[in-house]
């Protein structure tokens, strides 16, 4: 279910404060992110960086998994707040992809400004899933 107007200030709102607590300091490119599951629940990630580059982790991604760890399965949106409105990578987009391409991408700058509002399946069309795990 889509959210209201409300309840999306309030995602990017919880992205943008999330963002303050972000461990960026190769990069200095803070993001936060707020992801509202179907129970209404909201989870919070910011991304950690590291000096050995690929184990850094994505505010998506911690916000996800932090989500699933609690039992949740199904989200409806999540708001991604980047210093300029950079939408997120395409590791994460897999990952939300996992949970359905329905899923609402607000994408906000620092100042909470929206740069981009869409559906994740448009993010990444032909996603890999569940359904590509076929038995012969």
């Amino acid at each position: 279910m889509a959210p209201d107007r409300a309840s999306v200030q309030e995602l990017i709102e919880r992205a943008r404060e999330v963002r303050r607590r972000a461990y960026a300091p190769y990069s200095e490119y803070p993001v936060g992110a707020a992801l509202l599951a179907r129970s209404g629940q909201i989870f919070e990630g910011a991304n950690v960086e590291n000096a050995a580059y690929p184990t850094t982790m994505c505010a998506e991604r911690i916000a996800a998994f932090a989500a699933v760890t609690q039992g949740e399965r199904a989200f409806d949106a999540i708001a991604v707040v980047t210093l300029n409105g950079g939408a997120p990578c395409g590791a994460c987009r897999q990952v939300l992809s996992e949970f359905g391409g329905d899923l609402l991408v607000i994408v906000a700058d620092a100042k909470g400004q929206i740069h981009l509002e869409t559906k994740l399946k448009d993010l990444i069309p032909h996603a890999f899933g569940p359904q590509d795990l076929v038995q012969p």
